[in-house]
């Protein structure tokens, strides 16, 4: 069984991987997905979003990290993704399931869907221009209006090349509103013979337990579950392995959302800083009811110093991270 974190775009960035995989469950992670349109990336942008390429492409506990391309020019994703594996890129993923309306609107994402030859034409162009050793795979939705074409759309991919397909088991209009339809996961898996990843409302260990029931799969790909309920993956692995694991206390974790708050310090500007650290910690308050508190105190705060202080991080942590920001604004 592998268990992946899932790419999404504006959150999962190289600190939030950095944090997740750490508590550990995760066998692989994926980049933010990389937009294509009709040139050749610079390296430096690919470096930006996939920092983790000049570190044997993994997160520092070692997870291996694949880069996410998307885009719906054939030639020029095969392009791109070579550049990639050069870099470092130990997979190539191809997004076939943002449903965000401004990437389908650039013929990117979910609104693929309507177009399975293409799709088909995609991954077959990146897996000639990859070194074969390099695996590609896909990641695709049920369908942009409805379940009509999703069998057509995985055998489009598995007849492309790709060597794995994660569904996430909605439609574009479906969006993120429950319920995900795991029952659809089967039927994928009847018409391919490559893995399906099972991805969609998989907040806890009986969530995951009655995906399994009912798509039958395997492997699965945790995104929205896993950053609300961090160590969600390692409750799933303990589970597969006979193990039974105590939840991650509030104070066993506040070390881990210190350390992201300090990563995020050092990447972004004091004013960006704070609402990322929202961000996540909006999303923890679906399992901790000790981030609601602190979400309460913090949601309205902006001096990086008074969130320093709310979140407990120790006044030499904060001299040194002080005096690490100063040094590099000076270079």
């Amino acid at each position: 069984m592998q268990i992946a974190l899932a790419p999404m775009e504006g959150l999962v960035d190289e600190i939030l991987r950095d944090v997740l995989t750490r508590v550990g469950g995760v066998d692989w992670c994926v980049t933010e997905f990389i937009r294509v349109s009709d040139r050749l990336l610079s390296e430096a942008h690919f470096l930006k979003l996939a920092p983790e390429l000049n570190d044997g492409a993994q997160t520092q506990t070692g997870t291996p990290m694949r880069v996410q391309l998307l885009g719906s020019d054939p030639s020029c994703l095969a392009d791109n993704a070579a550049l990639a594996c050069t870099l470092g890129a130990p997979v190539i993923d191809l997004n076939f399931g943002c449903p965000a309306k401004t990437v389908n609107k650039s013929r990117g994402g979910a609104v693929l869907l309507r177009e399975p030859d293409l799709m088909h034409d995609i991954v077959a162009a990146v897996r000639k221009a990859v070194p074969g050793h390099i695996p590609v795979t896909g990641k695709m939705r049920l369908g942009y209006a409805s379940t009509d074409g999703a069998l057509d759309c995985a055998r489009a991919l598995a007849e492309g090349g790709a060597e794995q397909i994660v569904v996430h088991a909605r439609t574009k209009l479906d969006g993120y509103k429950p319920p995900a339809h795991w029952e659809w996961i089967a039927r994928v898996q009847d018409v391919v013979s490559v893995p399906v990843f099972a991805n969609g409302e998989i907040w806890t260990l009986a969530d995951w337990q009655r995906c399994r029931e009912i798509s039958g799969a395997t492997d699965v790909m945790l995104g929205r579950g896993l950053v609300s309920r961090p160590d969600l993956a390692l409750q799933i692995a303990a589970e597969k392995q006979g193990c039974e694991l105590a939840p991650m206390s509030w104070s066993a974790f506040l070390p881990l959302l210190q350390d992201f708050w300090l990563q995020a310090r050092r990447k972004l500007a004091p004013r960006y800083a704070p609402g990322r650290l929202k961000q996540w910690l909006a999303m923890l308050t679906r399992t901790y009811p000790e981030a609601v508190t602190l979400f309460a105190q913090i949601r309205r705060e902006t001096d990086c110093e008074r969130i320093d202080a709310l979140l407990g991080v120790p006044a030499c942590t904060r001299a040194s991270e002080t005096s690490q920001m100063a040094t590099a604004i000076d270079a």
